[in-house]
């Protein structure tokens, strides 16, 4: 099954087990267009162009009972409703002592990596997960897409749903639209296509998974970043270098004992993020190697700075193969 079928397999079997269930964005009565002739235009409802009404309006959705699925694009996007999830949704469960809850699911793409700048590619989920209250998932494979979503919608509080778009193949048939038919993705098939056990089942939060085996170093990732430590631990693999490769899944809860254990069972630990480097998800997984006192060396792979348009320039900004490759070596020197 491809990534977008996987995920929309997830929501039809949640709108089919939950009349609760309901999804609003932009253009969705196009997108979802299955969803919107199974279930009817009160269940999948089109959405303004403005993030911040319909974010907002999500959020009293889900506090009066329902359980919306809000498709907001593009995560850069998602700036403009961040009031709503900072200042409500992420908080209202706690002020109210557990009496009001919000559990709403943001859907957005993230990601870079067929040039389009840093006001579009940006990943954003350590920004995200930075906020007490607010779940935050990144699968990397269609099986993870649909079980992560099936556990997203039945969360009683609110979950951004990150999809990268060189994963799904909705996303790649956009891109290669309007002009960009002769540029090229580097798209792991590993990814885009692959296995999804029938019935659908959920993929706990705050669960990581170990991708690949490996005892000289471990590599820990999320979404487009697994695929990338894949393609290099096979590299150094031919060079007599055996590579963990550890699949996060989820920024928020993040799977610290998983991230510990690979560090112990390693002695290095490099973080691939294809998220901004400061303050973000790579110190945190530092820091919580270095409060169970693992005595483990540490380095990363990150967007060091705004992505650049340039596709050279782009190439270079975000982590791939053969950054992760030299990474490794520097480690294990």
């Amino acid at each position: 099954m491809t990534f977008s079928a996987a995920i929309e397999s997830a929501l039809a079997q949640a709108m089919e087990q939950d009349r609760r269930v309901v999804i609003i964005g932009e253009d969705v009565r196009t997108l979802r267009r299955e969803l919107m002739v199974r279930f009817g235009t009160d269940r999948v409802i089109a959405a303004p162009i403005s993030e911040a009404a319909f974010v907002g309006a999500a959020v009293s959705a889900a506090m009066a009972g329902l359980r919306p699925v809000v498709e907001v694009m593009l995560v850069d996007f998602i700036g403009t409703a961040m009031d709503a999830l900072l200042n409500h949704a992420a908080k209202v469960e706690y002020f109210s002592g557990g009496a009001w809850k919000a559990p709403l699911v943001v859907r957005a793409a993230c990601g870079g990596g067929y040039g389009d700048g840093g006001q579009h590619e940006q990943s954003l989920w350590g920004w995200l997960a930075h906020l007490p209250g607010l779940a935050v998932v990144v699968p990397s494979t269609p099986a993870d897409a649909a079980g992560l979503m099936l556990s997203a919608v039945s969360h009683d509080g609110p979950v951004v749903f990150l999809e990268h778009k060189l994963l799904s193949d909705d996303w790649l048939d956009f891109l290669g639209a309007g002009g960009r038919k002769t540029v090229t993705f580097n798209v792991p098939r590993a990814g885009a296509l692959g296995p999804v056990d029938q019935p659908l089942q959920p993929v706990p939060l705050g669960k990581a998974r170990i991708a690949k085996e490996g005892k000289d170093l471990a590599i820990v990732s999320a979404g487009l970043g697994v695929h990338r430590a894949l393609e290099a631990g096979s590299a150094l693999e031919e060079q007599g270098v055996s590579a963990l490769v550890l699949d996060l899944r989820s920024i928020s809860p993040l799977d610290r004992d998983a991230v510990r254990e690979a560090a112990a069972r390693t002695g290095r630990i490099l973080v691939v993020d294809e998220d901004y480097r400061d303050f973000g998800l790579s110190g945190e997984i530092a820091a919580s190697v270095l409060e169970a006192g693992i005595p483990a060396k540490f380095a990363r792979v990150c967007v060091e700075d705004t992505i650049p348009y340039s596709r050279v320039l782009e190439e270079e900004a975000l982590p791939n193969a053969k950054r992760i490759i030299e990474a490794s070596k520097r480690l294990l020197d």
